[in-house]
């Protein structure tokens, strides 16, 4: 294959790739989605047909407050789909608005406020009815404290808000998570509105180099295994799992009690999701998925991940995220600096020392998968020289360079490229082995 040019999701839009010369390219997609209805007809029909429980109007009967969890600005979640008619459900049935509360799932991240908010929910008549606000996971008195979950001594802290809502439910994105297996369902309760030693005891590195802690797999996952355990202490909590396509088009959905709900959210996305390619690749090519996730360094690390299935043990993985916000959060930027200045192993060590993982270092430790496998370079205009140095990886400020570079340091001229980033995950296996 001669020249050739791949679109690759970036910031709002796309970035144009341009191939070098000789580059024989392989562009790994999901396959299409089958045809879907609009989006309020997908929603419709995921609430005619609850999983493993009554319809949202039987749920509402006799109940005097709802609490509804949203997933933060870094997840394309379709809110402005299905918010407003649950809301007004819950209205008809009996539960009035001022009692109705959705509960943004930051997490340890940053709050969502004033336009950017309003874009997260999509619809000024919820802003303009019910009660909207942000999770605090360091806010100590905002918590109840659950005890600690059986298997692994997890301490247990939840938003006030949701588990002492009558009816609990959390909305989310099935897509392939990096640690957790896949995100929505019970992933929104936790770490979504979870005490802030919740969440750095799970992204503890006792947990974070599990092997089976990683994307797509839910089996023996232990982040997996204790959410689920988490929302078993809750009692009755439902969950909305939507799936979208490229475009951001809500393309099926599920409603149900959370647990059943997730796993058949799951069991859909599958088939779209991982992409058996059959070998693996001395230089590979990928994105951060454009907006919201390309927004911060941060996020970009799951772009990294996800894709090493298929690079060759020594091979060139290239990035592309816009990284509009800069580098993340002052604590991330902290755990960067000290794997820049420990380096990978001696960095790994203090954290094997931890109980409790210090906010938002899991995500430096997870940078140190790729790491491990090979070269990693980021293309991004959105990192100053000054964040970049924090990154740990080379910068690339030519695409087609880089990789001529890396087919000529390879002597390989096979190339993989991922448009869509870490909502795709290669395996080298192939179709039936």
């Amino acid at each position: 294959m001669k020249h050739e040019t791949v679109d690759l999701l970036y910031g709002r839009g796309t970035l144009a790739l341009n191939l070098p010369e000789g580059a024989q390219a392989t562009v790994i997609s999901k396959p299409p989605f089958p045809p879907a209805a609009s989006a309020a007809e997908v929603f419709a029909q995921a609430l005619a047909n609850p999983v493993d429980c009554e319809s949202l109007e039987q749920l509402c009967k006799g109940r005097s407050s709802a609490c509804i969890l949203i997933c933060d600005i870094t997840r394309p979640v379709p809110n402005h789909v299905f918010l407003q008619p649950m809301i007004r459900i819950m209205m008809d049935n009996g539960i009035a608005a001022e009692n109705i509360t959705v509960l943004v799932a930051t997490g340890l991240h940053r709050p969502n406020e004033g336009e950017e908010l309003a874009e997260l929910v999509g619809d000024p008549w919820v802003l303009e009815t019910v009660t909207v606000v942000n999770h605090f996971a360091q806010n100590e008195e905002d918590h109840v404290d659950l005890g600690k979950t059986k298997t692994r001594g997890t301490p247990v802290g939840i938003d006030r808000r949701f588990v002492e809502a009558d009816l609990r439910i959390a909305t989310g994105l099935v897509e392939p998570h990096f640690m957790a297996g896949y995100s929505g369902g019970r992933k929104v309760i936790a770490p979504g509105v979870a005490h802030h030693e919740t969440i750095r005891t799970f992204h503890s590195a006792r947990f974070m180099e599990d092997p089976a802690a990683t994307q797509c797999n839910l089996e023996h996952n232990p982040l997996h295994e204790e959410q689920l355990e988490i929302v078993r202490m809750l009692g009755d909590v439902y969950a909305v799992n939507t799936i979208i396509d490229e475009d951001r088009n809500l393309v099926h959905a599920t409603f149900g009690e959370v647990i059943a709900s997730h796993l058949k959210a799951v069991e859909f996305v599958r088939g779209f999701t991982e992409i058996a390619v059959g070998r693996k690749f001395h230089t590979v090519v990928t994105s951060s998925a454009g907006y919201p996730l390309d927004q911060t360094y941060y996020q970009t690390v799951k772009g990294m991940v996800t894709p090493l299935d298929i690079l060759e043990p020594g091979g060139t993985l290239i990035i592309a995220s816009e990284c509009a916000e800069g580098i993340g959060s002052q604590h991330y930027r902290e755990a960067q600096g000290r794997l820049v200045s420990l380096g990978p192993d001696a960095f790994l060590d203090t954290l094997l020392a931890k109980q409790l993982a210090d906010v938002d270092e899991w995500q430096t430790e997870m940078q140190l998968k790729p790491m491990r496998t090979g070269k990693v370079g980021l293309y991004t205009t959105g990192l100053s020289e000054d964040d970049h140095q924090f990154t740990g990886v080379e910068r690339i400020s030519d695409l087609t360079a880089a990789i001529a570079r890396s087919m000529a340091e390879h002597g390989d001229p096979a190339v993989a490229i991922i448009p869509e980033g870490p909502y795709v995950v290669p395996v080298s296996s192939s179709v039936g082995a």
